[in-house]
């Protein structure tokens, strides 16, 4: 199995899990809870721009956790989300005007559209990685692009790449 957290799109060999029904969408449930999934059964999980609507002291963990568990011995995490570290100094640039300041707020802490597009944490490299850690992952790493959808991991604004995207092997 490989399962994309997160999406609407239908992939040939991905499955589906997203927070709302919809017509790509292969189960309806949380990233906290992977229960429907057995452990060991994914042989690779891929989630962009989900992670960041999870608080930290909780929800977050234990979404790693359950991603940890579901990939088998070997397999690969492929997380992306906003990366708060450079929204920050791109929103502090002196030369920042105020209509490129609102849109890197609404990347920082959602569209805020509806219910499920509101951002509870920022995630930067150091942070994203002791958390992967923290759950047991290695061979933690930054990556340009995963390149398999058309989605968060290749967001830019004012032509920079603004996405944080960090590949994980559970050990084994």
């Amino acid at each position: 199995m490989r399962l994309h957290i997160g999406g609407d799109v239908r992939k040939e060999g991905w499955t589906v899990l997203n927070v709302q029904p919809g017509p790509h969408v292969d189960m309806v449930g949380s990233c906290t809870d992977l229960s429907m999934i057995a452990d060991g059964a994914a042989e690779e999980v891929y989630a962009s721009h989900v992670l960041e609507h999870l608080d930290y002291a909780r929800e977050l963990p234990k979404a790693l956790a359950e991603i940890f568990r579901v990939l088998r011995p070997g397999g690969w995490a492929l997380i992306a989300v906003p990366d708060f570290e450079l929204l920050c100094r791109m929103f502090l640039h002196p030369q920042a005007r105020p209509i490129d300041r609102w849109e890197i707020m609404r990347r920082i802490f959602g569209g805020q559209a509806d219910p499920f597009d509101l951002h509870k944490v920022g995630l930067w490299d150091g942070y994203l990685a002791g958390l992967l850690e923290g759950a047991g992952f290695v061979d933690i790493h930054r990556v340009e692009s995963f390149n398999l959808f058309d989605d968060g991991s290749k967001a830019t604004y004012g032509g920079v790449p603004i996405s944080l995207n960090v590949q994980a092997r559970k050990p084994g």
